[in-house]
């Protein structure tokens, strides 16, 4: 299942603006993160040095108070400086199943694309994640690219004896 159209015109009805994250937006991002209650949480330290250090490869949508309402964070892969590892997408509680999470997508990676160029996205998805595999899935579908599925880290490398594996989405390449 794509979003569609629709989808995407109720998302930008519910932000001002999708923009890169500031050091300040570090503790906003933060709690989204927390309640999410879905996502791996950081420390809060983390999350102002990823606004800090990953900016150019992050994005946050923000709402009417200017406030992070969502956001995703990514960096690029050191032995492929053309893939976008996306780290995490969250949407706070209030602003969720309205397409938030697909319009911050496209809107980072045609900014990354624009600015270093884009050949592949990768993100990491556990299989009991359907809303991760819904947002990439239909991300590849959007934009008519092959989705490749593969076991990157089995769930026995995790010290947590409850972990599951991460399945690796490669999704791409991108027509230059």
């Amino acid at each position: 299942m794509t979003a569609a159209p629709a989808d995407f015109a109720r998302a930008r009805s519910e932000f001002l603006s999708i923009d890169a994250p500031r050091v300040e937006d570090g503790a906003a991002i933060w709690r989204i993160a927390r309640d999410s209650e879905v996502l791996d949480l950081n420390s809060s330290y983390s999350y102002l040095l990823w606004c800090r250090d990953f900016a150019a490869t992050s994005a946050v949508a923000r709402g009417e108070n200017s406030e992070p309402i969502a956001f995703v964070t990514g960096y690029i892969r050191p032995d492929r400086p053309q893939t976008l590892v996306v780290w995490q997408v969250a949407v706070d509680q209030a602003h969720r199943g309205k397409g938030l999470a697909a319009a911050l997508l496209d809107a980072l990676t045609a900014r990354v694309a624009a600015d270093q160029g884009l050949a592949s996205v990768e993100t990491t998805v556990t299989p009991d994640n359907t809303a991760s595999d819904r947002l990439f899935t239909s991300y590849a579908q959007r934009h008519d690219v092959v989705l490749e599925k593969e076991v990157l880290f089995d769930g026995a490398l995790f010290p947590e004896e409850t972990h599951l594996p991460e399945v690796l989405y490669r999704i791409g390449p991108f027509a230059s």
